[in-house]
């Protein structure tokens, strides 16, 4: 496959507060047949007995992955590009270090395949040009992967940040989480 078409300017947004809970995205990653017809993106309620309201989970590809950094087995790898990748088959142990390391809580171990799951980004899509299925089909625009310029444009009261605060830690990704406007970074306690 040829991967020089990944287009750099294009970047990954979610904006957490748009998510509707229709689980459009979960079916469009199932259909995906790169990683067997499992959903690599997760929707789940934020607190079921209070309210109604979704987020949307996907993999942020962590600048440094710690989810990498953990693996013992060196099963999983970030690309010139930035995107982390889900674990070598030939390489896993299913030892779940990077699920337990995971600051979003993003890495699922697979029980029936022995082996850890996570969103590539679409990488069969975005490294040829293509958006990734889950922003292809969100209905309330939570997932959009394009340029800065035109998330600036669609959303002009929020700003688009990819620095996260986990006490002591800084870590940075390449998916960004809207916020509102002049956030330049999340604190997570």
């Amino acid at each position: 496959m040829n991967y020089t078409s990944f287009n750099k300017n294009e970047e990954f947004f979610v904006d957490m507060q748009r998510c509707i809970g229709c689980k459009a995205c979960e079916m469009a990653c199932a259909e995906c047949e790169t990683n067997g017809h499992e959903t690599l993106i997760h929707v789940n309620y934020v607190d079921r007995a209070a309210t109604i309201q979704t987020t949307v989970q996907v993999c942020m590809h962590c600048d440094d992955p710690v989810c990498a950094n953990v693996c013992p087995a060196d099963a999983i790898s970030k690309d010139e590009n930035g995107i982390v990748h889900t674990a070598n088959t030939e390489r896993c142990i299913g030892c779940s270090n990077c699920v337990m390391a995971c600051p979003f809580g993003v890495p699922k171990k697979e029980e029936s395949y022995d082996l850890m799951m996570k969103c590539t980004m679409c990488y069969d899509r975005t490294s040829v040009g293509k958006k990734p299925m889950c922003a292809t089909v969100c209905p309330s625009g939570a997932l959009f992967y394009g340029t800065r310029e035109e998330i600036k444009e669609m959303r002009p009261n929020s700003s688009p940040i990819n620095t996260f605060i986990f006490g002591k830690e800084t870590v940075n990704t390449k998916v960004n989480i809207m916020m509102p406007k002049g956030s330049t970074e999340l604190i997570i306690y």
